[in-house]
């Protein structure tokens, strides 16, 4: 690891700034604002991924963070409405170094700027992302207050005092923000060129997702795996699951303290192991499944945030190049006789899967629907197929299909 650089210093206001990024020390940056006009409060975080801003935008996982992307093409390929993760992005704010770059690809359906107002996210340019993340990387990630405004009007001050106020998002549960707010059925299956998205019409298996977060690619996945799935809060109890009758259960994604979720997450989630229903989780369903293994979770200093991340399988021996975004990590050392250690990042060592010796329950930290690989961790989505048919076929009772 390169020498922590000296902390970087505040820059002297330029002519012409229309927005600003003001961290919790004091540290400014100007720029140019881009998106929505005002402001905005979170943690300061940077992804290293080459593509898909538009679904890193709208991945629910960002809730309460402040996103700086380290590549300079942004906007390239212009926004669609099939690449979003969910509705209503739940990202605080934006930051990017080069000015937007103007839309070049035939799927292209609108602008980025125009979509980052029509969805009220506050943007910067022009800044040094460079600087910034190396300042992430060396001293942590920290609070932050963006502004954008047009007319130049900006309180540094205010702005300053915002930061060093707001909490941070340990402690915070950032699910019930994010969640569902009523169970619903999906069967929108996986995207193909010339076809776009499929429906999952022949059912054989039926999966109740916990939404704590969930990525609709996900949701497209289990459905093009053979699965009808019905979608249900992150509030859930196990008995309003087990109502549903399902083969399996998965957990899906998310953000927030994963300790703080599971303080009504976890009681579910154990009662469901002791059903003996399959589960699989991913990510911030990953750390809620550690936890009512037995297990803690640990903030991170910095995270994991980008489409590189190289995840070995101790099972196999085999290198998965994966995408990922978490703030948190499961500690290995806290994971009891009965759990096993399956998935670990090279990049630090730190926890990316586990499973159950006996229960049929498994989760990696990564995210296989990303498709960064591109498709080097789909067969996770298979190997839940196996494990709920294997499930079944062993049961004395009917499966629902």
């Amino acid at each position: 690891m390169a020498p922590a650089s000296a902390p970087i210093a505040s820059q002297p206001r330029p002519g012409g700034a229309t927005a600003a990024l003001v961290l919790g020390d004091g540290r400014v940056f100007w720029g140019k604002g881009i998106g929505a006009p005002g402001s905005n409060i979170g943690e300061v975080c940077f992804n290293t991924s080459l593509t898909g801003y538009q679904e890193i935008l709208t991945d629910p996982s960002y809730a309460g963070q402040i996103i700086t992307f380290t590549f300079p093409h942004i906007g390239n390929v212009g926004t669609n409405a099939e690449d979003i993760e969910t509705l209503v992005p739940a990202a605080r704010g934006l930051i990017i170094g080069a000015d937007i770059t103007a839309p070049a690809n035939w799927r292209a359906v609108e602008h980025l700027d125009a979509w980052l107002k029509r969805q009220n996210i506050v943007g910067i340019s022009g800044i040094d992302t460079r600087a910034l993340t190396r300042h992430i990387r060396d001293h942590g990630a920290p609070n932050g207050a963006i502004c954008h405004a047009p007319d130049g009007t900006i309180d540094i001050a205010a702005l300053t005092m915002q930061s060093k106020a707001w909490p941070g998002l340990e402690g915070m549960d950032l699910a019930a923000s994010v969640t569902t707010p009523a169970a619903y059925g999906w069967d929108e299956a996986d995207w193909t060129i010339g076809k776009g998205y499929g429906r999952q019409e022949e059912p054989a298996r039926h999966v109740v997702a916990i939404d704590y977060g969930a990525k609709r690619n996900i949701l497209r996945l289990l459905a093009a795996g053979g699965c009808s799935v019905t979608v249900v809060p992150a509030s859930a109890s196990a008995a309003e699951i087990m109502a549903l009758k399902p083969d399996g259960v998965f957990l899906s994604n998310g953000p927030g303290d994963p300790a703080a979720t599971g303080i009504y997450a976890v009681p579910t989630i154990r009662a469901i192991i002791d059903q003996g229903v399959p589960l699989f989780g991913i990510c911030l369903g990953h750390q809620l499944l550690s936890l009512a293994l037995g297990g803690t979770t640990k903030k991170m200093d910095i995270g994991h945030r980008g489409a590189n991340h190289p995840v070995k399988d101790l099972e196999t021996g085999k290198v998965e190049i994966t995408s990922q975004n978490h703030g948190f990590r499961v500690v290995a050392e806290s994971l009891p006789a009965d759990v096993v250690v399956t998935h670990v990042s090279l990049f630090d060592g730190s926890n990316e899967g586990i499973k159950h010796r006996v229960k049929p329950a498994f989760s990696v930290q990564y995210h296989p629907e990303a498709s960064p690989g591109p498709q080097d961790s789909h067969d996770l989505f298979d190997r839940f197929m196996r494990l709920i048919d294997g499930h079944s076929s062993s049961s004395t009772g009917a499966a629902h299909v």
